[in-house]
C-alpha cells in the first residue's frame, strides 16, 4: 500500500451490481478497494479487477454490525487516500410485512440506511482531504413510491435518494460531489431476475441490463450529475410517475408486487 496512491472503495463488491462497478472503475485505472460479506468470494472479484493493472484490496465485514463497520472505516481512514465511495451494499425482497421475520426487517434498515450513513460519515473527512472526491448512493426507481409488500424496502430507498441529495447541497464548495443512481430493474442474480419476471409486465418496464448501469453510473458520476437514471424509459417513467395521482401510483406498484407474492406463494 503507497499512501500517496488513491483509491475506490465499493460496499457489496464481490457480486451484482456493485462488482460490475468495481471492474468499471478498475477499467479506468482506478484503485478499488472492494467491502463484502464473508464467504462470497470477493478475492474472486478481486483478482478481475487486479487483471487490470489496478491495486486491489478487500475487506470482509457484516454491514449490519455497527462495530465492524466502526473497524472498516477505520482501517480505510489509517492505510488509505479515498477520493471515491460508493455505497451500493443493499437488500430487498417482496414479502407481507405483518409476515415478514423481524430479522429480515431490522436487516433491511441496518443495511440499506444506517450502513450508508455510517459509512460515509466515518470516510468524509478522508473524501474532504483529497483534491477531488466522489460519492455514489445507490437508490432504486421504487424510491418514487411507497409500495406495498415493498414496504420497507421502498421507504429506505427514499431515505437514500433524500440523504443524497441533501448531503450534494452541505457538501456544495468542498471538493467532495454527491450522486445518488436510480437504476431500474436488473437482472443481476437468479433470484432478483425470478422476482421481476413475477411481477409481470410493471415489473419489466425500464428493465436495463447491469453492465450499461455501471458504465453510465461511472460515467454521470465523474461528470457531477446529482440524479443519475439509466435508460431512456426510466426517464419516461419518471416523467410518467410524476403525472400519476399518488394514490393510484401506490395502487398499481402494489398489484405488481402482489403478483410476485402470490406466484411465489404457488410455487
Amino acid at each position: 500500500m503507497e499512501k500517496n496512491q488513491q483509491y475506490a472503495l465499493v460496499t457489496g463488491g464481490s457480486r451484482g451490481f456493485g462488482k460490475l462497478l468495481a471492474l468499471e472503475l478498475s477499467k479506468q485505472n482506478i484503485n478499488v478497494i472492494l467491502v463484502a460479506l464473508p464467504g462470497e468470494n470477493i478475492q474472486d472479484t478481486a483478482e478481475k479487477c487486479s487483471a487490470y493493472g489496478v491495486q486491489t484490496e478487500v475487506y470482509e465485514a457484516d454491514l449490519t454490525n455497527r462495530e465492524e463497520l466502526i473497524k472498516m472505516t477505520n482501517w480505510v481512514n489509517d492505510n488509505f487516500n479515498l477520493n471515491i465511495l460508493i455505497n451500493n451494499a443493499g437488500t430487498g425482497g417482496t414479502q407481507t410485512f405483518h409476515k415478514s421475520n423481524l430479522n429480515y426487517i431490522e436487516n433491511l434498515i441496518q443495511i440499506n440506511v444506517m450502513a450508508t450513513s455510517i459509512i460515509t460519515h466515518q470516510l468524509l473527512p478522508n473524501l474532504l482531504k483529497q483534491k477531488q472526491s466522489y460519492i455514489l448512493n445507490v437508490s432504486s426507481m421504487a424510491s418514487f413510491s411507497p409500495i406495498g409488500y415493498k414496504t420497507v424496502y421502498s421507504a429506505t430507498k427514499r431515505y437514500i435518494q433524500h440523504f443524497s441529495r441533501a448531503l450534494c447541497h452541505e457538501l456544495k464548495g468542498t471538493s467532495v460531489f454527491v450522486s445518488v443512481v436510480l437504476p431500474g430493474p436488473m437482472k443481476t442474480n437468479a433470484e432478483i431476475t425470478g422476482r421481476i419476471e413475477k411481477q409481470g409486465l410493471l415489473g419489466k418496464i425500464g428493465l436495463v441490463s447491469p453492465e450499461r448501469a455501471a458504465r453510465v453510473s461511472i460515467r454521470r458520476m465523474f461528470k457531477k450529475k446529482p440524479y443519475i437514471l439509466v435508460g431512456r424509459r426510466n426517464y419516461i417513467n419518471k416523467f410518467l410517475l410524476a403525472l400519476v395521482p399518488p394514490k393510484i401510483r401506490m395502487r398499481l406498484m402494489t398489484r405488481a408486487a402482489r403478483r410476485e407474492i402470490k406466484e411465489k406463494e404457488n410455487s
